[in-house]
This record gives structure tokens, sequence and C-alpha cells, in this order.
């Protein structure tokens, strides 16, 4: 369905939600600062967790790593660390790349312009404008799943979110109701899509600018965004061998070109000599977005000192205990596995 966006007459929207965003702005850490470095790790953080389960997280990790030099100082496997519960550890690794080349390439001084900011490792177009909005008073609307839901209502517009067009499509919804407060604007949109205009069960009598969204009116809220793609979830089947004994047991670090990059896991392959020694055999199942995992993970309890030492002399695996895991990251359901082995 195309329409006419181009008329002027909508700035009052947006002029509507910044009021109701001035009396009801949720009462976050991060919005008593415009440190854009603290404004970044904000934003990857809470990319695909919700704040109430992600702000410990972040206060934890802006304690330990309080400005780009710590951080970009640090090495990878703590960061990784304290980035541990979050998951999609992918995020992880790229801000700390990213604060990497701000300190090489800004001399550690974060970049102010929007296209500047998009040149670090891991930021995206909504990011960047979220970042130069709140930070820097750049005029980009900070457009996600909250900008697609509230302007599919507000105008009635059945554009595809799934569409590789569709961050410029609604970039430009936004630009006919945002107010000269970009910033503001872009925080009143997250708040208004995460606290009203939700996915399910919106409230739409509590809403500041019911009487001008068109979906509403229709009585049509429920059809709209419109999305017609969806991705189907891989299968994808894990092996690993916990190989064990007395407290202790092996693991090695994955590397940076699959899923849990990084993270530290059980074995992978086989150890033949040590078949004597399989207990049993446990099949797991785990979700991530788009891949649904069947793990089987074989319990190997090396119960001869002597084949153990041997194994351990002649591989190159890293030796931990339960004690010590902690201090290392793994994916969460090997980090489960572990922790009801400790309950055996």
């Amino acid at each position: 369905m195309e329409k006419d966006h181009k008329s002027s007459g909508f700035l009052h929207i947006g002029n509507k939600l910044l009021n109701w965003y001035k009396k009801n702005a949720r009462d976050l850490p991060f919005r008593q600062t415009k440190d854009p470095y603290k404004i970044w790790i904000c934003e990857i953080v809470f990319q695909q967790t919700r704040i109430s389960q992600g702000l410990g997280h972040y206060n934890s990790f802006i304690k330990r790593f309080p400005d780009v030099k710590t951080l970009a100082e640090a090495e990878e496997d703590e960061v990784l660390l304290y980035w541990k519960g979050l998951g999609y550890y992918s995020r992880a690794i790229n801000i700390h790349k990213a604060a990497q080349q701000i300190m090489n390439d800004y001399q550690g001084t974060f970049p102010e312009q929007y296209e500047e900011i998009l040149k670090l490792k891991g930021v995206g177009k909504y990011t960047a404008a979220a970042i130069s909005s709140i930070c820097f008073g750049g005029r980009m609307p900070a457009v996600d799943g909250n900008f697609y839901r509230v302007l599919s209502r507000i105008f009635a517009d059945d554009f595809d979110i799934s569409s590789s067009k569709a961050f410029t499509y609604f970039s430009e919804l936004a630009f006919l109701i945002m107010p000269e407060s970009a910033g503001d604007f872009n925080q009143a949109m997250m708040d208004i899509g995460s606290e009203v205009c939700k996915p399910k069960n919106p409230l739409c009598g509590e809403c500041p600018v019911n009487e001008d969204c068109l979906a509403f009116s229709l009585q049509k809220v429920s059809d709209f965004p419109v999305k017609t793609k969806k991705v189907k979830a891989e299968d994808l089947a894990l092996q690993y061998y916990f190989v064990h004994r007395n407290g202790q047991f092996l693991i090695q670090q994955r590397k940076d070109d699959f899923i849990w990059k990084k993270l530290f896991e059980f074995l992978s392959e086989f150890p033949a000599e040590l078949k004597p020694f399989i207990r049993n055999t446990k099949t797991i199942s785990h979700k991530l977005t788009h891949k649904n995992l069947t793990i089987e993970i074989t319990d190997i309890e090396v119960v001869s000192e002597a084949a153990w030492n041997s194994f351990t002399e002649q591989n190159q695996y890293i030796v931990t205990d339960f004690e010590a895991f902690h201090e290392r990251s793994f994916p969460k359901p090997l980090e489960n596995y572990i922790q009801n082995s400790l309950k055996d």
C-alpha cells in the first residue's frame, strides 16, 4: 500500500511523545549521563536483553571497564567473562575490538559523527543513531523494533518490516514526526514502544498519541507491524566429551568462526584411548535465535591416574576444576552441565 507521507503536518505527534517522555521516562542509570562510552555499552547490552534482566550486567561491566581505555587494554577472555549471562558473545568480542579502534584511530576520543560511529566494529545504524542523537545532538532516528511498531500503527502502514528497505523507509516516517530534540525523541520512542505500544496487548488507552493513531481509530492495532518473512531455525547437532578425574576436567577454547565464539567448551573430538572410562551419554536441547541445538555429551571419568597423566601430557587441553571454571565463560548449556555435575 503506497501512502503519501510527504505532508509536514505530523510534528505535533512527536511533541506529544516528548511531553509524555518528560513525565514518564524510565529511571535508568544510563539516562543520567551523556557519556558516549556508557551509552554505547548500554545499547549493545540491551540489544538482545530486557532491561530488567540486563541492568545488573551493565552495572558490573561499567564498574570493571569504566572507560574506553580500560576496555581496550583488557584481555579478551576477561571481557567475555564480564559478559557472562548476556549471551550473543560476539557482541562482547566486537566492543572489545571497537574500543581498540577508538584508541588507535580516534586517539581515545569517542567519535561524534554518525558516519564515524558507524565504522566501529559491531555498531549498526540503530546504535550509531542512538549514540549520535543522545550524546552529540545528531538528528538521526534510532530505528529499531519499537520504531517499526509505533510508526506502522500511527500511520497504519503495512510496509513489510522484514524488507531490506525497512530501515530506510521507517527512518523517513520518523523524520516526519521528529522534533528538534532528536535524542529525547529517540528515547521517547524506545519507552513508548516498551511500556505502552507493546507487541501484544498494547495499552492504547494510556497512549499519548492514540488520537493520532490511524490503526487505533480503525481498530486494527493488532494488524501492525506487518512482517512476512520468517527465518527458519536451523537444526544443528553438537558432540562433546566431558573428560574428568577427581574434580578436574578438560576444556578447550572455541575459535571465532562459529557459534559461541571464543567461549570455552568440553572436548569435541572423541578421545579413543579413554573409551574404557565412558560412564554415560546425555542429550540436551538448546535454542538459539536461528538454531535448534541438539547437544550430546559423553561423560568420561578417568579413574586411572596413569591414563589421566598420559592423556593430559600428550594433548594441549586446558585442565580446570569445579572451583576455577567460574573464571571462564562457557556456553549456557555447558555451564549448566557443569553445575549439575557438581550435584552428582
